[in-house]
């Protein structure tokens, strides 16, 4: 795990060494004594193994207010954050719920649910239509307009509902995890719900308030919005929410292969998580570490230990966790070539960073940026639209160019044409439980997200190299 330096204050050091311990209330003897079955309700199985959440009772509590209902359709916190779903949801859960109740579970509500809030759902064949994207890629709808003050405008939209205007943009993003999210930098895929920006060293990430602040946000906003509440919630009952989110750390425990994955000096699993050292700017990659510490690409520690081809060969479970430290070492070091990266490339002035997937995932052990870094790598494109998603044509006022993208991303909250495509990098760990990955679900798997970042930046990865990656980051 990271290290901190003498340059950094004794008070702060200190501090920083018991964030997590302080938040949390937990310790990791505690939770590693939990064994990954079906009889311990903290962990759940994925096509990898298991993942577990850690929380300092050593339980859920289901009477927090994150499990009641305080709108009017019927929806909780926890319809769209499932705890055996690395708390988000997955198309696999979706399609089981549709079919257990015809389609009439809380979460297929035509606010955000639907294609289109006029979607007809008067029979079962009609709601299998209208939630198609909440069932075949676990997509909300995000309805946002184009700002008053934006530098562009929208001169065309080929939207397959026949809904989407410049008045509602319709946006089809994938519920972030409500666990881990202590290590966040910016709330919501455009950091729309961030209440103030998180930059360093903002007390070098001691204190939370920031943070809070945004969540009880987002909470409240969910609540009118996603749960059509008639009314703002109470403090009470928001601050409820927010400390039982911010009590949760999830990660995988157990691989199917490779099997504990804290055993033999590995540092996998939710209970070492939970006292994970950070700030805001550790590690950063711009130079922004509060400390002056410069960037270090080993940004992932987790499985070091593994690394030893004589210790790790003579069985299939040594195989498997070679091939897991194999991975985290290709994560680390792996070079890419990064090019046009709006965020990064036109930041630094550098029209190629050689770099690596810790370039941009750079909190350690936990993979997201240590600030907030909204950058535009392609996804949300023209070129990688599939049928099932509207396409903007975006004009620049003052230009006339014009860009074709699914999503705008950031440019919707800031108006900014240069942000238009920006999105944040996600927190990593418990991915295996929560496909498909990017903003819009158009990754189904780890393979395909490891095939996009190959054919995206030409790294010409080796087949055996993106199996050690994919088995690195299921092992999260």
């Amino acid at each position: 795990m990271s290290s901190l330096h003498a340059s950094r204050p004794a008070a702060t050091r200190r501090l920083a060494v018991t964030l997590a311990v302080l938040l949390l209330g937990v310790s990791a003897t505690h939770a590693q004594q939990a064994n990954p079955s079906r009889g311990n309700p903290l962990a759940t199985p994925n096509d990898s193994g298991w993942v577990q959440t850690t929380t300092p009772t050593g339980r859920i509590d289901h009477s927090n207010a994150f499990f009641q209902g305080f709108g009017s359709n019927g929806r909780t916190c926890e319809s769209c954050h499932r705890q055996a779903q690395g708390w988000s949801v997955t198309p696999q859960e979706l399609r089981q719920r549709f079919a257990r109740t015809s389609g009439m579970d809380p979460v297929f509500a035509l606010v955000d649910g639907a294609v289109s809030p006029l979607a007809d759902v008067s029979s079962v064949e009609a709601r299998r239509s209208a939630y198609a994207m909440l069932l075949n890629r676990g997509l909300i709808r995000i309805g946002m307009p184009i700002p008053a003050n934006a530098q562009f405008r929208l001169t065309a939209v080929d939207d397959p509902y026949g809904y989407a205007s410049a008045h509602e943009l319709s946006l089809f993003r994938r519920p972030l995890p409500s666990t881990n999210l202590i290590w966040l930098t910016a709330v919501m895929w455009d950091a729309r719900e961030t209440f103030t920006p998180f930059n360093p060293p903002m007390d070098a990430g001691i204190d939370l308030q920031n943070l809070r602040s945004s969540l009880a946000q987002q909470a409240r906003n969910a609540i009118l919005g996603h749960e059509q509440a008639a009314r703002a919630p109470s403090d009470a009952i928001i601050d409820s929410i927010v400390e039982f989110e911010l009590h949760l750390v999830t990660a995988q425990v157990d691989d199917k292969a490779a099997g504990r994955l804290n055993e033999a000096d590995a540092l996998g699993g939710p209970a070492i998580l939970a006292l994970q050292r950070f700030w805001i700017g550790i590690n950063d990659t711009l130079g922004n570490d509060p400390t002056g510490d410069a960037f270090d690409e080993n940004a992932m520690r987790l499985f070091d230990n593994w690394d030893d081809p004589g210790r790790f060969s003579r069985d299939r479970r040594g195989r498997a966790r070679a091939a897991i430290a194999r991975g985290e070492k290709l994560f680390n070091s792996m070079r890419i070539n990064i090019t046009g990266v709006a965020g990064l490339n036109d930041v630094t002035g550098k029209a190629v960073i050689r770099g690596s997937c810790s370039s941009c995932h750079n909190a350690p052990n936990i993979g997201n940026h240590s600030v907030a870094l909204p950058v535009n790598i392609g996804i949300a494109d023209a070129s990688r639209r599939t049928p099932d998603l509207p396409l903007y044509t975006l004009t620049n006022i003052a230009t006339g160019k014009s860009v074709q993208t699914t999503d705008p991303g950031l440019a919707l909250r800031t108006g900014k044409w240069a942000d238009i495509g920006k999105f944040k990098g996600p927190i990593l760990r418990g991915l295996a439980a929560r496909p498909p990955y990017f903003h819009n679900g158009s990754a189904a798997t780890l393979d395909d997200v490891v095939a996009f970042y190959d054919t995206r930046f030409q790294i010409h990865m080796s087949a055996q190299q993106k199996r050690d990656l994919v088995a690195f980051l299921s092992a999260l």
